[in-house]
């Protein structure tokens, strides 16, 4: 006796989705290196010279594309099933790209008035990371959204005392 075995359903997203969230990545990555490296020319409007990089770089490039890649995925997770998420990271240096997806979604200029949805407040925000009188290269208390600095002890015993945070259904 053959048992069929029946072809699974497979769901994909559709081409317009796929390509919302690809452009919303593309415009976090960039606005993550553009922290990273930029002091000015944000929009690359002009040739890129040395005045326009910073002298001192910080902040992990590595860690940025994936933190960006998770926070669209969860955007369209949360959207579509109505959900109530945390997104926890660990401590470290993925700070621009916390940072540059709070920009993209308004909530950083909500909480900083002064660094506007614009091109003024585009430069603002990426001269200020990792600058004297700026913000920390890492996901600090000034991050919007962010529960606390550093402190590696925390998420461990976060997840652990709530663990219903950890399955997404």
């Amino acid at each position: 006796m053959i048992s069929e075995v029946a072809e699974p359903k497979t769901k994909t997203l559709s081409s317009e989705t796929l390509c919302k969230m690809n452009k919303y990545w593309f415009a976090a990555n960039y606005l993550s290196v553009g922290q990273i490296y930029l002091y000015d020319n944000p929009l690359l409007r002009k040739t890129l010279t040395l005045e326009h990089i910073k002298p001192r770089l910080l902040g992990h490039w590595g860690t940025t594309p994936g933190l960006n890649f998770i926070y669209v995925h969860l955007n369209r997770i949360i959207k579509k099933r109505d959900l109530n998420i945390i997104y926890i990271t660990g401590p470290g240096h993925g700070g621009p790209g916390i940072v540059a997806n709070t920009y993209l979604e308004g909530t950083y200029s909500e909480l900083y008035p002064t660094v506007t949805q614009d091109e003024t407040g585009l430069k603002k925000l990426f001269k200020q990371f990792s600058f004297p009188g700026g913000i920390p290269s890492h996901v600090a208390p000034e991050t919007p959204g962010s529960i606390n600095e550093g402190a590696s002890w925390v998420i461990p015993w976060f997840m652990h005392t709530v663990p219903c945070l950890t399955t997404l259904t």
